[in-house]
């Protein structure tokens, strides 16, 4: 059940709140529809019920606000919107990514999938999906989790008359099971078809909250629904008799053959027809004008025409149906051959996908999860890594070529001329992408509003990002020496008698900037922003420690390790003091101490973001 109370949105300059007082109940095993006209403040109401936009009022869930839910997916199901996700991925692979995040099995995506008939279309992009199939694809993620609760924004925005159909039987077998369905709507006759309740907003207010029938009867029009071959001559001859009689009729001519006429009677439509001969083929009295979608006439034809009819006759002010829209658009069933994911959805029962029986506990590896599906479902760290190795090569071929190059250098492929070598650039993208395409295809904010700022997130990334820069150091100076034995022989392949200190080194700088990619795309939510800081490191920050380094100086860290080894006061096994001695040499040169004074500061700044997050 959801108890919505005194939501009102902020104001802005001044100018009336878009969502004013609005309380109002959703019950459990009722699909309830929020409807309105554009504008009236549908969406910022659910908004404000998910708390993803600031305002005042509170709406309980089951008798919990979303923010004490502990896991608010497992609770409320969302469709807000398209679907953020990238555009290279797959539907299989976006929702296999969420379940990770979600914490459900993997074979539920296999069963959402199959019940809102995307199976043949599981191994096709995000991007190449048409607007009715990526609601498909957002209704399946709204019931990945199995939540109690549906929260729904125009779920029937862009599909066609049959597939609307499939998708209220699924929103009313929800409903069957015991769930709560709430959706916002725009079409009154949706509502009133589909609805066990209706809660009507204009201007941002509540002006109704009533049965389904109640709402049909009192703010919706009956109509006479005529369907002739002379459905032209006939509006035109009861235009022109209402006219004469100084009654308020009004005639929309719809798609086809058909005529819907408002302020009469099925007796004089039928006489008018009789009198001039006219052949009626359908003479009927519909209630709540739920009659066939209009369809695009020729200028002449659609417009509506009455004979003096009064503002309140001709349209209530309250009727939010779009059946006096002067541009009715035309039914896609009607010309295009329905596809066999339609035809199936259309014409099998709908069933909802099976309870998960078991769930999994809460984990610290279920972010890692995540984040493997999240990296290895788009071909952007496959096409980086290949593209660094690649310029590595060329590179190092070049500079062996010129001279003058100390092998060190040879082997990472790092000229002078570079503030990074192409590893270290590399591995910072691949960082700074792994969050800014949270922020981009923000994947994870469906429910939330933004993407999450756990801990447990950022250590997954981390640890997936330093994993990705190892292999791609690794690779990159295995590839470099293996093309320079292959052009010039064994002269510039022998490994360095400092080898180990010289691999810390390699190492840590391509770890660092992958994890400063990390943290700054956190930070400051963009991917471009992140590789900014990565190039910020050698460009800004080098320079300024070097300063620092060479200023005056009384004293020095000359016999560091000998007191170090002696504070200890015990015998370091495996010859440890060497490696700390030389992990102190590395943070002794200017790339590493700037290097680690940077991260330690943006970590500390995303730490501070985190708790400004969870206090807001």
């Amino acid at each position: 059940m959801i108890q919505a109370i005194g939501l009102t949105s902020n104001t802005r300059k001044a100018r009336p709140p878009a969502v004013d007082d609005v309380s109002f109940e959703a019950r459990a095993g009722h699909v309830t529809a929020l409807v309105g006209a554009p504008g009236a403040g549908k969406t910022t109401a659910l908004r404000l019920m998910l708390e993803l936009q600031q305002g005042r009022g509170i709406t309980y869930f089951r008798g919990r606000p979303l923010h004490r839910i502990t896991h608010p997916s497992r609770e409320v199901g969302v469709l807000l919107g398209e679907v953020p996700g990238h555009p290279a991925r797959t539907v299989r692979g976006q929702l296999r990514m969420l379940c990770a995040a979600v914490g459900v099995p993997v074979r539920r995506a296999d069963d959402v999938l199959e019940v809102v008939g995307l199976v043949g279309l599981r191994d096709e992009s995000l991007g190449t999906l048409s607007r009715g199939m990526d609601r498909r694809l957002g209704l399946a993620c709204a019931l990945l989790a199995d939540p109690h609760t549906l929260v729904l924004d125009g779920p029937a925005v862009g599909l066609s008359v049959k597939e609307g159909r499939w998708l209220h039987g699924i929103l009313r077998a929800h409903a069957a099971q015991g769930g709560t369905v709430l959706f916002a709507t725009d079409d009154a006759k949706e509502a009133a078809r589909t609805a066990d309740r209706v809660v009507t907003l204009e201007q941002g207010r509540l002006v109704a909250d009533q049965d389904a029938a109640e709402f049909a009867r009192t703010r919706l029009r009956p109509r006479v629904a005529v369907r002739s071959p002379h459905a032209a001559r006939l509006g035109s001859l009861l235009t022109k008799e209402a006219r004469t009689a100084q009654r308020s009729v009004e005639v929309v001519r719809e798609e086809g053959n058909r005529l819907s006429v408002y302020g009469s009677t099925c007796a004089d439509v039928g006489e008018t027809a009789f009198r001039h001969g006219i052949l009626v083929h359908q003479l009927a009295d519909e209630t709540g004008d739920m009659g066939p979608t209009p369809a695009k006439a020729s200028p002449g034809e659609g417009e509506r025409t009455a004979a003096e009819p009064s503002p309140e006759e001709a349209r209530p002010a309250a009727d939010p149906s779009p059946v006096t829209d002067p541009s009715p658009v035309i039914d896609p069933t009607l010309f295009v051959e329905p596809s066999p994911v339609e035809a199936s959805a259309a014409d099998d029962p709908p069933v909802l996908p099976p309870a998960i029986a078991v769930r999994q506990v809460r984990s610290p590896l279920r972010p890692l999860r995540y984040e493997l599906r999240r990296a290895a479902g788009v071909g952007t760290g496959y096409f980086t890594a290949a593209a660094v190795l690649v310029s590595s090569v060329l590179v190092s071929v070049l500079l062996a070529r010129i001279g003058h190059t100390p092998q060190p250098r040879l082997l990472a492929a790092w000229p002078r001329e570079l503030p990074l070598p192409p590893a270290a650039l590399g591995a910072g993208l691949l960082g700074a992408v792994a969050f800014g395409e949270e922020f981009r295809h923000p994947a994870l904010a469906a429910d939330r509003g933004t993407v999450p700022r756990r801990l447990g997130l950022l250590t997954a990334k981390l640890l997936l990002a330093s994993v990705t820069a190892l292999t791609l150091a690794f690779l990159t100076v295995g590839c470099d020496l293996e093309v320079l034995y292959l052009v010039y022989g064994r002269e510039l392949t022998e490994v360095p008698s400092d080898w180990l200190s010289l691999s810390a080194s390699w190492f840590g700088l391509v770890v660092g900037c992958a994890w400063a990619g990390v943290l700054a795309a956190g930070i400051f939510r963009s991917t471009a922003a992140g590789l900014a800081a990565v190039l910020a490191v050698p460009v800004v920050v080098v320079p300024l420690v070097q300063k620092v380094l060479q200023g005056p100086s009384v004293r020095s860290a000359a016999g560091f390790p000998e007191r170090l080894r002696e504070l200890v006061l015990m015998q370091w096994p495996f010859g440890g003091e060497h490696y700390l001695a030389a992990a102190v040499r590395v943070l002794a040169q200017p790339v590493g101490g700037a290097l680690l004074l940077s991260l330690s500061a943006l970590l500390c700044a995303y730490l501070l973001t985190t708790l400004r997050s969870r206090v807001r």
